[in-house]
């Protein structure tokens, strides 16, 4: 584990590296929630598994003990500067998949062409607040279509945040549960199949 100054304070970063990489996986946690959580724990492994080496970001506002996240600008600032120096330091040379869960899966699609990113895993993207899957205006389905690399998402089928369409370069795998994404052998089957076709 190791800290890296952002514009916006330190983030965390735990590495989770193979011996020979054929690809690097930056991974961002949710809104509320940590490195820990089961789908990103799912999706660590998987992507070990296919000698994917592994980093898992907390954001600034986590570090500094705050449950509330930063400004989605802020978080895509910290993010763009913890891939960087990913980049040149330990995952040098090596093809990027830029991915996390709910709102980290909205960081990555944004940030997604600024880092160099070759692939996007999102797990439980939320397409709009529940409830709000009528309203237009609370879409955040721009986000995902904004990414022009090959994407899975990775989506609970009683997900209360919505469910996203396939895409030209979209895999949507819906799987059971809500979006706290629990089946983790289920997310583990995703993320490995997806990968062995990107890879």
């Amino acid at each position: 584990m190791r800290e890296i100054d952002t514009p916006h304070g330190p983030a965390r970063v735990h590495l989770e590296t193979v011996e020979r990489p054929a690809a690097a996986l930056v991974l961002g946690h949710g809104a509320g929630g940590g490195v820990s959580a089961p789908d990103l724990v799912a999706a660590s492994g998987a992507a070990r598994s296919h000698d994917v080496s592994v980093a898992l970001v907390e954001q600034p506002y986590r570090v500094a003990g705050r449950r509330s996240p930063a400004p989605a600008r802020q978080l895509d600032a910290a993010w763009i500067a913890v891939v960087a120096d990913l980049r040149e330091h330990d995952f040098r040379g090596l093809t990027l998949i830029s991915g996390g869960r709910s709102a980290g899966a909205r960081v990555a699609c944004r940030t997604a062409a600024e880092v160099g990113a070759e692939a996007v895993l999102c797990l439980a993207f939320p397409v709009h607040p529940p409830g709000k899957g009528d309203d237009p205006s609370k879409s955040r389905l721009s986000e995902l279509d904004s990414v022009k690399v090959p994407t899975l998402v990775v989506q609970g089928e009683s997900d209360p945040f919505g469910m996203p369409p396939d895409g030209p370069k979209r895999t949507v795998v819906r799987i059971p549960g809500n979006h706290s994404l629990r089946n983790q052998s289920a997310v583990a089957d995703a993320v490995s199949n997806w990968l062995t076709t990107i890879l």
